[in-house]
This record gives C-alpha cells, structure tokens and sequence, in this order.
C-alpha cells in the first residue's frame, strides 16, 4: 500500500457539487420574469459565488496530495519518536548500497553517469538507480536524513554517525563466495564493519548514548539475488557442492548466522527485504529469450522468499527480535505485469540505452529515457527512484505494523 493511502484523507468534488447544495438549489425562477435590477444583481452575485466555490475546490483538491503526505509525514515521524528508533543502519547489496564500492577494488561500481541523474544536483554517488534508494526514503520518513551515507565514504562526517550509514555492497550475497566472485564485501565483512561503526560511534556520543543508538535504530538487511544470478546459475562451484533446494538451505544457515551476529551487536528491530522476481529482470529476460518474466527463475524466487520469510518468523522467537519481512518480489512482479497501477508506463525494460542488457560500467556514455518516473527499471537490473519510494512505503507501512 502506497504512504498517500496510509491515513484515507480524501475530498470528493461530488461532495461539493452533490444537488440539494446551496448553489445548485437556488432558484432562477424570477429572472427575467419583471423582478429588475434586484433579481439581476442576485444572480450576478450567485455566478460570482459559483466561481469562488470552484476555484476553491480546484485550489483544495490541488492541494491534497501535499497535505496528505504533510499528514502521513509527521505520522510515521510520530511514531518513530514515540518508539524512540535512533537511526537506520543498512546490510546487503546494490538494492541499499550508497557508494561503499566506490572505494573497493571491483568492477560493479555506479559513480559516474547517468548513474545518479535524479539524484540531488545530478550526482552520481555510487547508488545502482537514477536517485535515492528505499533506505534513503525510509530515513527520511522517520525524520533523520534525506539519504543514507555510505560508511566507507572518505568524507563522511562524525557528526553523520548518529543518524546511520550504510555497509552494503553491491554484487554480494549471502554466501560468502558470490562476494569473492566480484570482489565486494560478503556480509561477515559488512558486520565487522559495524563493530568499527560502534568503536567511533562511542567516541562521538559516549558509551551510554551509543549503546541506546544501536539498540533502537532500525535495521534494514536486503540481499540475496546476486546468490542465485551471480553465483549459483552463472558459476560452477556451487552447483557441484549443492542442489537447488540445497543451495537455498545453505542461505538460509547463513542468514540465521548473519541474524545472530547482528543481535549480538544491538540489533533488536529487523527489516528484511524479499528477494526480486528474478525472471522479471530485464537482462535476464534478454538472456533468457523470453517475452514475459521467466516463470522458472521466478519460482526460483517464491520459494526461497517464502524459505526466508518463515527463517525469520524462527529468529524473532529465538531471539524475541522485532522483525518484519518485505516482499519486493510481490510489489515488482506486480508493476512489471501491470505497470498503470503504480503510474508507470514500462515495466519491460529499463531506461538506460536499450534497457535490456546494460548495468553497470555497461551504462558509461548511455542516453536514457525522458522520464525515469514512468519506468519500472533504471538499468536493466536496478530498479528506478520510483520504485525504489514504492518498495519505502511498503516497508515503512511493514514496521509500523509489525513492530508498534
């Protein structure tokens, strides 16, 4: 459900204009029937007050999306501070990546145009998107930031820590391997990084603030495709060890690990987003050949999605941890196979150059389309800034929900 719909403000110009309404039920019946001037004069000032009454109804009916969203706003920052959520701190992959590989020896970088295009000022941070991903949505929903900095950023500030970082990297996975595959940091690394996190992060507020900060931020954990289409179904390593299903049962462990480690570290309210509809990527449908989404890297998704949805219910009554599952494969399949309902106009391919093969360094020296708003996927992996706001909404709408 989208954020505008979140507290059901509406205004409905047959409200306004319904018969038996004060305009509507004046009677002309004396015009032009000898009344004179005085009948002329009321209808004069009737029209007058016909005209008022639309330019009003225009003026609030353009008006209500703002105000809606002013509401919807100061709601969720309500709430945040009510449950007093500190900051947002972010694990995974190019979904929530802000430019940590930047500064990593790997080729699956995104700092360089039109990478970035939307972004403030036209900047390309190293975000895999046109703008601003859903964590950076989400911060700013609850009232922090508008974007979330990358912890390995050389120019981040101390008095940034507070507010969250993030230490994903794009092209990783759960299994430690897809991260060698690309060079990037696997989640082991990215935890590591936490505890240095929390080293400065003490040096900054103190250890009793520090320790509240950790405790009660918002913890957002979205990986997990680059496991199947970077590792399982592209190198031989994995498929020699394992079957499908056991390669899924071997993510699962890892996530359970993952999961604990980052509980011993403070984490208490856990966001997990689903992983995509893999055969509705726009490049692997290239190199799929087919038409529609693939249904058997699809299926591929669902299950392991509902593996992990259920790997999380088993961690929340371990750990008694706050915990609420995204499901982006049900939200992008849905704009891919119906984009009007999001208000986009393709969801077939991406914006960048043909939008079917290029990610990446792929990218360099593409035109993209007019409007990225009207497109489902950025490049022909990533999804766009609009998507990414609709994934935010979802999420925000899920820990809401789940945790208060």
């Amino acid at each position: 459900m989208h954020m505008r719909y979140l507290l059901g403000v509406r205004l409905h110009q047959r409200d306004i204009w319904s018969k038996g309404s004060i305009v509507d039920g004046y009677s002309f019946s004396n015009y032009g029937g000898g009344q004179g001037r005085e009948s002329l004069l009321d209808y004069h000032q009737v029209q007058v007050a016909m005209v008022k009454m639309k330019l009003l109804a225009l003026l609030a009916m353009a008006m209500m999306p703002f105000y809606t969203l002013a509401l919807e706003a100061h709601a969720v920052r309500q709430v945040a501070t009510n449950h007093n959520v500190s900051c947002i701190l972010v694990f995974g992959d190019s979904s929530v990546d802000s430019g940590n590989n930047n500064v990593l020896n790997t080729t699956m970088k995104s700092n360089f145009p039109p990478y970035g295009k939307d972004f403030f000022h036209s900047r390309p941070t190293g975000r895999f998107s046109n703008g601003r991903l859903a964590t950076d949505f989400v911060a700013e929903a609850v009232g922090y930031r508008k974007v979330i900095p990358p912890f390995l950023d050389p120019n981040l500030k101390a008095e940034d820590l507070p507010y969250g970082v993030s230490f994903a990297s794009a092209a990783t996975g759960f299994d430690d391997y897809t991260a060698e595959v690309s060079n990037v940091l696997p989640v082991s690394k990215q935890l590591e990084y936490f505890e240095h996190y929390k080293i400065h992060l003490r040096k900054v507020v103190g250890e009793e603030r520090a320790e509240f900060i950790t405790r009660n931020a918002l913890y957002i954990m979205s990986i997990g495709t680059n496991d199947f289409l970077q590792n399982y179904f592209l190198e031989p390593t994995r498929p020699k060890q394992f079957s499908l299903q056991q390669f899924q049962n071997f993510l699962l462990s890892r996530v359970y690990k993952d999961v604990q480690e980052m509980h011993r570290l403070g984490a208490r309210r856990l966001i997990v987003v689903g992983v995509l509809p893999l055969g509705c990527i726009p490049l692997i449908k290239t190199i799929r050949n087919v038409q529609g989404c693939d249904k058997t890297l699809n299926t591929v998704a669902y299950s392991f999605n509902a593996k992990l949805s259920h790997q999380l219910d088993n961690l929340k009554t371990k750990l008694g941890l706050k915990a609420a599952f995204v499901d982006v494969y049900g939200m992008i399949q849905r704009a891919v196979t119906n984009p009007k309902k999001y208000g986009f106009m393709e969801g077939s391919k991406g914006c960048v150059g043909t939008g079917t093969i290029e990610f990446g360094d792929s990218c360099k020296g593409m035109n993209t389309c007019s409007n990225p708003d009207k497109y489902v996927f950025w490049d022909a992996v990533h999804p766009t800034q609009k998507m990414y706001q609709i994934i935010a909404d979802e999420a925000i709408e899920s820990f809401i929900k789940d945790f208060f």
